[in-house]
């Protein structure tokens, strides 16, 4: 007896639905620090892939990308800020967010690469020193 070949349809649900349980799991399994670690990895995500959209000329998909950017910038890292606490250094992370999500929506509203290429490196700016000062335990595991 033969079975069908699956289809190609089938299997890419099948590793978008293992991805999100891996993604899934790790969120349960995440310390605080960790968890603003996976927003700038979902942020910095959706910026590779609104690119390529501009790239491409799809302007839904590019659309789509950037406001899935601007969410997680937004309501996650932005968010997660606790200016009382956190004094100047927190007041000035909150202007750089501002500054980044301004650029995120010039870039979808005039299909700007350069304004998407500003936002990218200042978030990756920050990412990097989050990595390696505040989510330290991760970034000395062994990949």
């Amino acid at each position: 007896m033969s079975y069908p070949a699956p289809s190609r349809r089938f299997g890419q649900q099948s590793v978008r639905a293992y991805a999100q349980v891996g993604l899934e799991t790790e969120v349960l399994s995440a310390s605080p620090e960790h968890l603003i670690t996976l927003l700038f990895n979902g942020a910095r995500t959706a910026m590779l892939q609104a690119r390529l959209h501009m790239e491409q000329g799809n302007i839904a998909g590019r659309g789509q990308s950037l406001s899935k950017a601007i969410d997680i910038v937004d309501s996650g890292l932005k968010m997660a800020i606790d200016t009382e606490k956190g004094g100047e250094l927190a007041r000035n992370l909150v202007a750089t967010y501002d500054l980044i999500l301004h650029n995120l929506m010039l870039a979808n509203l005039r299909n700007d690469a350069e304004k998407l290429t500003l936002a990218e490196r200042l978030l990756t700016d920050i990412a990097d020193a989050w990595r390696s000062n505040v989510d330290t335990q991760r970034a000395k595991q062994p990949a």
